[in-house]
């Protein structure tokens, strides 16, 4: 079977738009119940009837094209590592080029914007709506792939909300490509193809889709969002299928509801940086028995990896370096597990090593007092990229203190200050002296 990831999707909508076979491929998603929400309905009208594969596409082709779009359409691994849900991306992708030909918009009252409705506020006001009681979370989990070289299935990690983070992933790619539609249509293999770096590895440069949650926030602030969230829920209050849905909620509660949605997702999926997950770098099982850190912790190590000495900068090379420090860290360390509670790579993404919770092996008689973050590379004569330095500074430590698992008035030291090591290197040394908190 073809690997559902994001280069054979790209290869389907080429052959589509090369075959101009007149199956426009969001409004082929639709039909198959990629965005047949009310609030998508009553702003797209009725889906289409689903037309038939077209002929001449390849039997592997036709057989993709039923997997990725087979009710509801599914997930997909992007070459940067990351799972993007089809439906919010296609429900985006439509709304864009209906606005650049003038199709849209239709009024509503209350008025919203039908590319965030479609995206990600209808989706986050029903999530938060479903999580009012408390038995359900509103958002999360992330999720693993089986292969991430052949993906074939994709499972989640925890319970699922209504927005995971690959909905998530889905809906901020589909609002940020919606609107370069909108502006400048091309065709969309084209558009994906750039954005997503398909075809090339990433190897030649970062692709724009790693940089999704800042351009996103740049885009849109949490007022922004609140007030969308707030329309869509007006919206579907008035509506006869969601109308009991918001039968008990009253003007107040709706504009809680409302922040509460904004303030969470822009915290969870925004302001906090992605963080890989062991099973997507391919990590081995923990040998022993971890022990559990006391949260918060008071502290930050900063090291470089030294060896790899070069900076990872795709999914793949920064996997791979993940996979050797582990097997160094085991087979000749004798460590448990990878020493680090977290890796930063060149790529975009942090990845997590010891992750959140549990004691590691980074810096001798301090493991468990504070969090040991390691940059894949040797950073003694040169410093790494200044938004490899920002995902830490700026990202994950702000993150780590707002969701409780590190003091406000932390401190954050490098290696060299705790032993006899020259780690992390004099460049990023030099860089840390300038953080907050370094002492």
């Amino acid at each position: 079977l073809s690997p559902r990831s994001m280069d054979s999707l790209v290869g389907l909508v080429e052959a589509l738009e090369l075959l101009d076979s007149g199956v426009a491929v969001p409004a082929l998603a639709r039909s198959l119940g990629s965005c047949g929400t009310p609030t998508c309905r009553l702003l797209l009208g009725d889906p289409p009837d689903v037309p038939p594969a077209p002929s001449a596409l390849a039997l592997q082709q036709r057989l993709l094209l039923s997997r990725l779009l087979d009710p509801p359409p599914g997930v997909v691994l992007a070459p940067d590592g990351s799972s993007v849900a089809l439906g919010p991306l296609f429900a985006g992708l439509e709304v864009g080029l209906a606005r650049a030909s003038g199709q849209l918009d239709r009024p509503t009252d209350p008025p919203l914007d039908a590319l965030f409705a479609v995206t990600v506020t209808e989706a986050l006001a029903t999530s938060f709506l479903a999580a009012r009681g408390g038995g359900r979370a509103a958002l999360g989990p992330d999720g693993c792939w089986d292969d991430v070289e052949n993906p074939q299935n994709y499972s989640l990690r925890g319970p699922s909300s209504l927005v995971p983070e690959a909905v998530a992933n889905g809906a901020m790619d589909g609002l940020l490509l919606g609107l370069q539609l909108a502006r400048a249509p091309v065709p969309l293999a084209e558009l994906l193809r750039g954005y997503y770096g398909t075809g090339n590895g990433t190897e030649k440069g970062r692709p724009p889709s790693s940089s999704r949650r800042r351009d996103f926030g740049g885009l849109v602030g949490p007022e922004k969002l609140q007030e969308e969230v707030a329309a869509a829920l007006r919206l579907l209050r008035d509506l006869p299928t969601t109308r009991e849905l918001l039968q008990d909620v009253g003007p107040g509660e709706l504009v809680a509801i409302a922040h509460r949605a904004a303030r969470d997702f822009m915290e969870l999926y925004v302001a906090c940086p992605a963080v890989v997950p062991r099973c997507m770098w391919g990590a081995r099982p923990y040998r022993g028995s971890p022990r559990l850190l006391t949260l918060p912790l008071d502290s930050v190590y900063i090291h470089h990896t030294f060896i790899p000495s070069s900076p990872c900068r795709s999914f793949s090379s920064c996997a791979r370096a993940l996979r050797s420090i582990q097997r160094f860290h085991q087979d000749v360390r004798g460590w448990d597990d990878i020493g680090y509670s977290f890796v930063v790579g060149s790529d975009g993404y942090v990845y997590q090593g010891r992750g959140w919770h549990w004691v590691g092996a980074h810096t001798k008689g301090y493991n468990s007092r504070g969090y040991g973050v390691g940059y894949v590379g040797d950073f003694s004569t040169a410093p790494p990229d200044a938004d490899a330095l920002a995902l830490v500074r700026d990202g994950l430590l702000p993150c780590a203190v707002s969701t409780g698992r590190l003091r406000r008035n932390h401190s954050v030291r490098g290696h060299r200050q705790m032993g006899h090591t020259d780690c992390p290197g004099n460049s990023l040394f030099r860089e840390i002296e300038t953080w907050n908190g370094f002492q």
